[in-house]
Formats: C-alpha cells, sequence, structure tokens
C-alpha cells in the first residue's frame, strides 16, 4: 500500500470473477492493484472465460474448454468438475502447440502437476490456484489475493460491490472497460473511491509460434514463447523503453 502527497493510504483494490489460465491483460490488472479479490460468489456465466480460454494453434486461435455441465442458476463457486478427462488432453494439446517454444521446458514441471498430477473437482479452485501461482512465481507479482467470500455482503449488484469494496477498505478501483455498461461512476463518488477504467491498448507484440499474431489468447502463451520476459510484455513496457532494456 502506498500514500498520496498528503500522507494519505491509497489502497487500489480489483475484483473480478476467476477465469481460466486468463490472458495478460488480467494479470495486468493484477498487478495495478495492492488487493485482487476474487468475485466466485456470482453468478455463473455459460460460455464465457470461466471454463474455456484460447491458446495459439497452427491453424489460429483453439478453444481449451473445461467440461462443468448444463445446469444454470449457481454461483461460480458452486461449479463442479464433474470428471477429469479434460486434464490429459489439455496437456496434449499445450504440449502438441508449444513444446518447441524456447520456454516450454522451464514451466513444464508446475503444469504437469496441474494437469498430471492434481484433480480438480471445483472449477473456482482451479482458476484461483492457477492465477495465483502465476502470479506470484512466474510474473513476479506482490499483489494480495482474497476472496470475496471472506466478506459479509447483503446487497445485490452495484450496491454488493460497493459494499465490498468498502469493507475492503478500497480508495481506489481499478475496473475493466467492460463494466462501463452498468457502473454509475457517481456512485463511486460518493463513497470517495476513486474508480479508474483499465487500458488495455499498446500491448507490443511477440514472436508467437504461429503467426499471424494475436492478442486475445491465454497467458500461457506469452510465457511460453517469452518466458521471464513476459512481464515486460504486460505492463513493462509503459515504463522501460525495450526488452533488453528490462532484462
Amino acid at each position: 500500500m502506498t500514500a498520496d502527497r498528503a500522507g494519505v493510504p491509497v489502497k487500489r483494490v480489483a475484483v473480478l470473477q476467476s477465469n481460466y489460465v486468463p490472458w495478460k491483460g488480467y494479470f495486468d490488472i493484477i498487478n495495478d492493484v495492492d488487493l485482487f479479490i476474487f468475485y466466485d460468489d456470482n453468478k455463473y456465466t455459460k460460455n464465457d472465460w470461466r471454463n474455456r480460454n484460447k491458446i495459439k494453434g497452427q491453424n489460429g486461435p483453439e478453444w481449451m474448454s473445461i467440461a462443468v455441465g448444463d445446469q444454470t442458476h449457481r454461483l461460480i463457486c458452486e461449479v463442479e468438475i464433474p470428471d477429469q478427462a479434460w486434464q490429459q488432453k489439455h496437456w496434449r494439446s499445450l504440449q502438441h502447440n508449444y513444446g518447441k517454444c524456447a520456454h516450454f521446458a522451464r514451466y513444464r514441471e508446475f503444469f504437469e502437476d496441474v494437469y498430471l498430477v492434481r484433480r480438480w473437482t471445483s472449477l473456482s479452485e482451479l482458476n484461483q490456484y492457477l492465477i495465483r501461482h502465476i502470479s506470484h512465481a512466474f510474473l513476479g507479482i506482490t499483489t494480495e489475493f482474497q476472496d470475496s467470500r471472506q466478506y459479509s455482503l447483503s446487497g445485490l449488484k452495484q450496491d454488493r460491490l460497493i459494499e465490498l469494496l468498502t469493507q475492503a477498505g478500497t480508495t481506489h478501483y481499478v475496473s475493466g472497460p467492460a463494466a462501463r455498461d452498468y457502473i454509475d461512476e457517481a456512485r463511486f463518488e460518493a463513497c470517495r473511491i476513486d474508480l479508474t477504467w483499465k487500458d488495455y491498448a499498446g500491448y507490443p507484440a511477440y514472436a508467437q509460434k504461429f503467426p499471424p499474431f494475436e492478442h486475445g489468447v491465454s497467458i500461457l502463451d506469452l510465457l511460453f514463447n517469452t518466458g521471464p520476459d513476459a512481464p515486460w510484455y504486460i505492463w513493462g513496457w509503459r515504463t522501460v523503453g525495450s526488452v533488453e532494456a528490462w532484462r
């Protein structure tokens, strides 16, 4: 946590649902804040990023999806993974598409454990485990993680979000741009919470195995292709002029 010019503590917070091996922009938001809260006691949305993401294949982006059933009216934290057949399938897909990338071997042991050793029955538990580990171990992010279930919340929709942020001691809230459609900025101003809209523009391209270049794929693509330089391609480029200087 930092302080403003008057010495008042500043606590930057982001709140997002957990996604399956999300894209680099998700980790960019995590790096922007002091506290990142998983919002998994929220409605599960079908055909979204919660249980699937894209990787770069020879014929373009391709989906890696986890079968979680068709049940409606459940929270993300209630979504169960009924079988583990997807684990070996996803690992084979990663090996096939990234096995010859420069940094695949660097992360192989961790992902072999995720896909071949561990058995996952909860989607939220899987997503949060991957996001936390990738953030801290592979990207060097120091942000604290919490889960919204740690708080006592009673409101609905935006009221619930503001209640969560207030209980967390938030002074600055960082939100993804898609939330502009439903967030009332005046409500945040009334609660003395500064609102910042995340800008995903300007990410530099890197050498992907299969051109043409595609930004909107899982963080795994960036890790396997750039290794320890990955943070520069997410946020380092904004302050350090070149990837060589970052090193």
